[in-house]
């Protein structure tokens, strides 16, 4: 049997015991029943036997939780408390708080619990827990929403939702009852979908502050939302975007290795050579135009797109990965282009010298 309170003082009404500083007590009734009718859960039945007498004062005057939280909601017109169900076993206690105070019972729903991956109430161990801790690692606040509805209820099969469809779609009666497991992967998958369809402009808000972290100057290139819908296909979380980005904003003066042994070869020079001298030549620096020079330059050499393509790439991004390089060329801008890719002949150059 749980410990409970033995009663001794429930009918007392003298002064208390000399050095004894008394806490309050809520003298619940002993008789019937308290019906939750969840909104979650379903009826719930507890008897009022089976309650104590719980403390609502401490020895030091200051109020405890549950005398707080329904003189705090009823002050605030609460009409619907949803929480935890961790919390069930407070409700029926609260309930005869508020019918003591003579005020209206709120419905209640109780939400199963979030667990961790190994099975066990998700904790600090898990790793994030804060929503802080979500934004600083790249996550959107309305793809972190969306899996956490998503989590314990559903609509249909659709698994991402804008928030007017949340708000539209959202109903107690479709939450499950059976805890969820937070799975990291899945929110991630969430989140890249989030990035993939967001406005250019609002992914920018967002996305600034890790550019900047990463020592980029904002001012010194593109518009970030041009950026962003370029680089909006290939990132999973806000970090990776930004480190996408960087190419944009700063230059470089070396190459990644594995990309610049691949392509950066002696056998890229006359390719690069030629379409360097194609682009300074073009006066419409668009990625329409920059895409016809390329071709060009391919037909001219009876090269494949890609003897001609992925040199370029390296040698204007610094490394083997972008988005179509014809409309990461165009961002850049034809000042930077043409400045890197004169580095990359340098570079073949010093590597022919050094053969």
């Amino acid at each position: 049997e749980k410990p409970r309170y033995d009663g001794r003082y429930r009918d007392f009404t003298g002064e208390p015991p000399a050095g004894v500083d008394p806490v309050v007590r809520f003298k619940n009734p002993t008789e019937g029943e308290v019906v939750i009718d969840d909104l979650v859960k379903g009826q719930v039945i507890v008897a009022n036997k089976e309650l104590d007498d719980l403390i609502i004062a401490r020895s030091d005057g200051t109020p405890t939780y549950n005398l707080t939280v329904v003189v705090d909601d009823w002050d605030m017109g609460m009409t619907q408390i949803i929480r935890g169900d961790d919390h069930l076993n407070n409700t029926p206690r609260q309930i005869n708080l508020y019918n003591a105070i003579g005020a209206e019972v709120p419905k209640f729903a109780h939400i199963p619990m979030v667990l961790g991956e190994d099975g066990s109430r998700l904790s600090k161990r898990h790793g994030a827990v804060s929503v802080l801790q979500y934004k600083e690692q790249g996550f959107l606040p309305e793809a972190l929403l969306n899996y956490l509805v998503r989590l314990g209820w559903s609509h249909g099969d659709q698994e991402i939702f804008t928030m007017d469809e949340m708000i539209e779609h959202f109903d107690l009666d479709s939450v499950n009852t059976s805890p969820s497991t937070f799975d990291h992967t899945k929110l991630t998958w969430v989140n890249e979908q989030h990035i993939k369809v967001a406005n250019p402009e609002h992914l920018s808000r967002y996305v600034a502050p890790f550019v900047a972290e990463l020592g980029c100057d904002l001012s010194q290139g593109p518009e970030l939302a041009e950026v962003a819908n370029l680089l909006r296909d290939r990132a999973k979380t806000l970090i990776e975007m930004a480190e996408g980005a960087v190419y944009f904003y700063q230059d470089f003066e070396t190459f990644d290795a594995g990309a610049a042994k691949k392509h950066l070869r002696p056998v890229a020079e006359e390719a690069l050579r030629l379409l360097l001298e194609k682009l300074e030549a073009l006066e419409s620096w668009t990625a329409e135009a920059i895409h016809a020079e390329i071709n060009a330059t391919a037909e001219a050499l009876e090269l494949g797109m890609g003897k001609v393509g992925m040199p370029l790439r390296v040698a204007i991004t610094g490394g083997g990965q972008s988005p179509a390089i014809d409309a990461t060329a165009e961002l850049i801008g034809k000042p930077r282009c043409i400045a890197r890719i004169k580095l990359a002949l340098d570079f073949i150059e010093a590597r022919k010298a050094a053969q």
